[in-house]
C-alpha cells in the first residue's frame, strides 16, 4: 500500500499533461514532399512565381477582344490555333479571334474567351452566337498566389492539397518536423508471437500490433521489439534495445499492475524514473509513465482494449506533439445514448459504442461486453462513449461525448461522421 500511495491516482487530464510535459517537438528534417504527407512544416514556404504565371483560358473556345463583342451574332476572323503549353506572341487585332484550349496563355490584345458551345465556326471564321461579358472565362496571372507570398506558413499540417501547393511553387522537398520513432515491447510469459503456436495458458501478441498500427495511423514510425519474458534481465535488455534503436518514445504493454510478475514498473524505477502509475479511468487504471535515459516510457496495461484506449489517450497526443502539432485532441462527436449506464466506482469510463444516424443526430449503443480483454468490442465499435467520473447513472437518451475511431462505411451502416 505504501508503494501505491507514493503514486497518487491522477485524472486523465493530469496524466496527459504530465506526458506532454516530458515530450518535445522533434527537430526538422528535409524530405521528399510525398514523404511529408501528414507532417508539420518547420519553415515558411513562399511562392517562387505567380500562379498561374500568365493570364490563361479557363475554357476551350475562342480568345477575343471584349470590345468586339457588341452583341450576339458578331463574326470574327480566326487567325491562329493555340493549344495548352504554347504561347502566341502575335497580338489579337480588332475583328480577330484565336482558337484556344483550356490552360493556354491568353494572347496579347485578347481579354475574353467565348466557349465553343456559344459559337458557330467555319474554316477561318467564327460567329459568336451568345456574347459573354468582357473578361469572361479568363484566369488572371497570380489569381491563385502571387510571387513572394507565403503560401504555406511554418506549422502547417500537410494534407494532399498542401502537397499540391508545394509542387505548384516548385518544391520537391519540404522541411518538416521528424516523425517520432516509437519502440513497442510486449511483456509476459503468457504472450506468444503471432506466428507461433501458443502454449496452454498463452495468448498471441495482440498489443504490439494494435499499438504499432495506432502509432502509424497518427504519423509515427513503429519499431517492434518483440516479446520479453517475465525476467528482469530480459525486460531490461529489450528496453535497452529500443534505446539503441534511437527511439523517441518507448511503449510497453503488461507488467504494470500489482502482481508478483508485473516487472515493468520495477525496471522503470531501477533504470529511470516513474512519474505516475495510476489513472482514474476504466479500462486502463494501472498505467505507468516515466523516463529511461531521458526517453519517455509509456507502460500500458496488458489487456488489449485497455492498451489501445490508454495509447489513444496518452500516446497519441505525445506523438502528435513530437511531430509539431498543437492540436492533440482525439476527434469527437456528441451522441445520444440508447442504453442506460450504471456504475459506482467513481472512475471515468470509456465504453465502446456503435454510432448510427437517428432523427435528431447521432445515437450510440453499446457493442456488448465491455471487458478490457474483449477486442471485438473495439472491432464492432465506432468510438468510445466518455462517461464522466461524477455520473453514477446516465439514463437512455442522455447526451455523451464520443471519441471517434477511424471512419469507415460498412455495408448497411450509416456514416458516423458529422456533416
Amino acid at each position: 500500500m505504501a508503494e501505491r500511495n507514493a503514486y497518487p491516482m491522477l485524472s486523465v487530464e493530469e496524466a496527459r499533461d504530465r506526458v506532454l510535459a516530458l515530450v518535445d517537438v522533434l527537430p526538422p528534417e528535409r524530405v521528399p514532399i510525398l514523404d511529408a504527407l501528414g507532417c508539420v512544416l518547420a519553415e515558411d514556404v513562399p511562392a517562387d512565381r505567380d500562379v498561374p504565371p500568365l493570364d490563361n483560358s479557363a475554357m476551350d473556345g475562342y480568345a477575343v477582344r471584349g470590345e468586339d463583342l457588341t452583341g450576339d451574332g458578331v463574326r470574327l476572323r480566326v487567325v491562329a490555333n493555340l493549344p495548352a503549353g504554347q504561347v502566341l506572341t502575335r497580338p489579337v487585332e480588332r475583328g480577330e479571334a484565336v482558337r484556344i484550349m483550356t490552360g493556354a496563355p491568353v494572347p496579347p490584345g485578347a481579354d475574353t474567351v467565348v466557349r465553343f458551345e456559344d459559337t458557330r465556326a467555319g474554316d477561318d471564321w467564327v460567329e459568336v452566337l451568345k456574347a459573354p461579358r468582357p473578361g469572361a472565362n479568363v484566369r488572371l496571372a497570380g489569381e491563385d498566389v502571387c510571387q513572394g507570398a507565403i503560401v504555406l506558413p511554418e506549422g502547417t499540417a500537410l494534407r494532399p492539397q498542401e502537397i499540391g501547393m508545394l509542387a505548384s511553387v516548385g518544391r520537391s522537398t519540404a522541411l518538416v518536423h521528424r516523425r517520432p520513432r516509437v519502440a513497442i515491447l510486449a511483456t509476459g510469459d503468457e504472450v506468444a508471437e503471432i506466428d507461433a503456436e501458443p502454449r496452454p495458458g498463452q495468448i498471441r501478441n495482440i498489443n504490439s500490433y494494435s499499438v504499432a498500427a495506432q502509432v502509424r495511423e497518427v504519423g509515427g514510425v513503429p519499431i517492434l521489439l518483440g516479446v520479453a519474458a517475465d525476467r528482469t534481465g530480459e525486460l531490461t535488455d529489450r528496453i535497452r534495445a529500443g534505446l539503441q534503436a534511437n527511439a523517441d518514445l518507448l511503449v510497453t504493454s503488461g507488467g504494470v499492475s500489482v502482481g508478483d510478475f508485473d516487472l515493468v514498473k520495477q525496471v522503470l524505477a531501477s533504470q529511470g524514473h516513474i512519474d505516475f502509475w495510476w489513472v482514474n479511468m476504466k479500462p486502463g487504471k494501472p498505467m505507468a509513465f516515466g523516463t529511461i535515459d531521458s526517453v519517455p516510457l509509456l507502460a500500458l496495461p496488458g489487456n488489449p482494449v485497455a492498451s489501445m484506449i490508454s495509447f489513444g489517450l496518452f500516446g497519441r497526443p505525445a506523438v502528435r506533439k513530437m511531430m509539431g502539432y498543437t492540436d492533440w485532441e482525439w476527434p469527437a462527436a456528441t451522441a445520444r445514448l440508447r442504453d442506460a449506464i450504471r456504475r459506482k466506482d467513481g472512475r471515468r469510463h470509456y465504453l465502446r459504442v456503435r454510432l448510427e444516424r437517428g432523427p435528431d443526430g447521432l445515437e450510440a449503443s453499446l457493442t456488448g461486453d465491455q471487458g478490457s480483454g474483449i477486442l471485438s468490442s473495439m472491432v464492432q465499435g465506432d468510438g468510445l462513449a466518455v462517461i464522466p467520473e461524477d455520473r453514477d447513472h446516465l439514463p437512455a437518451g442522455s447526451m455523451v461525448q464520443v471519441l471517434l475511431f477511424s471512419p469507415r462505411q460498412p455495408a448497411g451502416r450509416s456514416s458516423t461522421t458529422e456533416e
